[in-house]
């Protein structure tokens, strides 16, 4: 079997000098029907190896879980890659970052009595050497030298840019030896000297991060690390979006010229993302310098492969460049993006949230104030929150803070939204406010970089009203990963057109495809909320953008009639379904 070492100026495949030249692919983000499209597709383009990241909280959402199934089996897609003939690059974290949900760490880790999180913490490195016996039996046989594709695995993941605990990076060495992987260990940082030198131990391999000026921050990690193959781990070609602001891109012909640059100095590169996929249900990260800033459903990424697997002039630019390091196949290139079916229907149904919210979840309640939603065991999606009031005159309402929007109610009507990028934490409540007060609160994705990770979500601190602090509290985690009961009372009602939408309430759709193909959901004329496609959490919406529509894989679909259900948080005037041919991610201008 093939060995992959690393020589005093190249990597070694059986002892010859190798390039690695990969794109970075997290089957967490692709439908897997589509896996083996996306791996090909990365082939023909001229990589030889596929990375991906290892999301621990997609497949431990609950203690004591650990889910490889369908969308989550890493083992068939590992299985995929090596059919194509490629090699693999594995970073199972345990923390990615990625603008994934709270950078792929569970959020009952910090429920575990852990002091600190990324560090020789016992308790938090007893969760970690759990997670990666439950790896093992997946990565370890799957090595190169074992018949696999496994060429490389990382250690941590740009751990320069948020600590410096040698001892912690020594024992997660130290863990990954111990399940049995002995493949080549590499380490990531953006190459600046303090980063360089916290990130890593002798012994790892240290690789850079950064998308331009290649030769200078090539220079700069040779000068760290002055023998062994230069390696951009990764090359960013395109960049995130968060809503509220622009979509991002990145010009064509500099992301090849500095990928022409890497590759002239013999260097390897892993192209970050060569295919992002998207970040379906509540999947998706956050960024808090200051401003709250929730990343947007898309991780499209402006990548060589779009969201739907389509080529991009990048596609092309880079393949050019790389046929002048690699061979290419002949007669062997992806067809170009074909338009995708167009159609429109009516939404012929609605259900208030508040008719079937007792049917997802149960209450429970507080006399000591709010429970954050992680008190509930509840990590992600909505909380409904209820308490009595009786003021005689003008109210204001102070919450501590709102992780991360809450929409307020008074005896079912809507009085005004605390948000958490915009700071919002009082709102005033009419004379004489007497009833049931209601706070529908949305978690828009937990921090998935720097000192935030792993803060708690829903009301924090204390409630008061005109000063007073309530005490007494009911609350409603809103299981919406299984939306059962709202399907079944739309299957049950007579379908009727409906004249305007207002939130929040599900809405019901039924629309006709003659095949399965990927379609373009326009969501430029919805307020903000969640879609599901017969039965599967595409993810959110929000009309500030900047994507208007969502992307719908084809394998969700049947032939015949189709199950659209979306939960609209604001309102929508003329409220309909309708398919594009193509997708828009929004406005490109700053």
């Amino acid at each position: 079997m093939p060995t992959l070492t690393i020589g005093e100026h190249d990597f070694l495949l059986d002892g010859r000098p190798h390039r690695i030249l990969s794109g970075a692919l997290h089957y967490f983000r692709v439908h897997p029907d589509l896996w083996t499209d996306r791996i090909r597709k990365a082939r023909q383009m001229g990589l030889n190896t596929i990375e991906t990241y290892v999301a621990w909280n997609a497949h431990a959402p609950t203690q004591g879980t650990f889910n490889t199934e369908d969308g989550l089996d890493l083992g068939r897609f590992l299985d995929l890659v090596a059919a194509e003939g490629m090699h693999a690059i594995v970073r199972p974290g345990p923390y990615i970052c990625a603008e994934w949900d709270n950078g792929g760490l569970p959020a009952w880790l910090f429920d575990s009595g852990a002091e600190s999180i990324r560090s020789d913490d016992p308790v938090y490195m007893a969760a970690v050497a759990e997670y990666f016996e439950q790896l093992a039996p997946i990565l370890v046989p799957r090595q190169l030298h074992l018949g696999g594709p496994i060429a490389l695995v990382q250690i941590e993941n740009e751990y320069g840019a948020y600590g410096a605990d040698a001892s912690y990076l020594e024992k997660l060495v130290k863990i990954n030896r111990e399940i049995g992987l002995t493949v080549p260990f590499t380490t990531v940082d953006q190459p600046q000297d303090d980063m360089l030198a916290n990130g890593s131990l002798p012994g790892l391999h240290k690789t850079g991060s950064f998308g331009s000026r290649a030769v200078e921050r090539l220079a700069t990690l040779r000068s760290h690390q002055p023998t062994g193959p230069l390696m951009c781990s990764e090359f960013w070609v395109g960049w995130f979006d968060h809503w509220g602001a622009h979509h991002h891109t990145t010009n064509v012909e500099q992301s090849a010229t500095e990928l022409e640059a890497m590759l002239s100095l013999g260097a390897s590169v892993n192209i970050y993302m060569f295919h992002g996929g998207t970040n379906f249900g509540f999947s998706n990260g956050a960024n808090d310098k200051g401003v709250y800033q929730p990343i947007v459903t898309s991780y499209d990424y402006d990548a060589p492969l779009d969201e739907a697997g389509n080529p991009t002039p990048k596609y092309w630019a880079f393949q050019e460049v790389l046929s002048r390091y690699t061979e290419l196949a002949e007669n062997d290139a992806p067809r170009s993006a074909q338009p995708a079916p167009e159609l429109s229907v009516p939404f012929t149904g609605v259900l208030t949230l508040w008719d079937v919210a007792e049917k997802l979840g149960a209450w429970t309640f507080s006399s000591n104030g709010p429970q954050s939603t992680d008190a509930m065991g509840h990590y992600s999606g909505f909380s409904v929150y209820k308490c009595n009031i009786n003021v005689d005159g003008p109210a204001v309402l102070e919450v501590g803070e709102v992780r991360d929007r809450a929409q307020v109610f008074l005896n079912g009507q809507g009085i005004g939204t605390l948000s958490r990028d915009n700071h919002d934490r009082a709102l005033a409540l009419p004379g004489g406010a007497t009833g049931v007060l209601e706070i529908l609160v949305e978690d828009q994705g937990r921090v998935n970089y720097g000192p935030r990770l792993g803060e708690f979500k829903g009301l924090i601190g204390k409630v008061r009203l005109s000063g007073e602090v309530i005490n007494d509290w009911g609350m409603l985690p809103l299981e919406l990963t299984d939306i059962s009961p709202v399907t079944e009372h739309f299957l049950a009602a007579s379908p009727e057109p409906l004249a305007g939408l207002a939130g929040p309430a599900f809405a019901h759709a039924t629309f006709v495809v003659a095949e399965p193909a990927d379609m373009f959901l326009d969501i430029g004329a919805w307020g903000k909320g969640i879609v599901w496609v017969n039965g599967f959490c595409l993810g959110r919406y929000w009309v500030r953008g900047p994507q208007r529509t969502l992307y719908v894989p084809g394998p969700l679909l049947s032939s015949g009639s189709n199950e659209i259900i979306i939960l609209e948080l604001n309102a929508i005037r003329a409220p309909r379904v309708t398919f594009v041919s193509a997708p828009n991610l929004g406005h490109t201008e700053f």
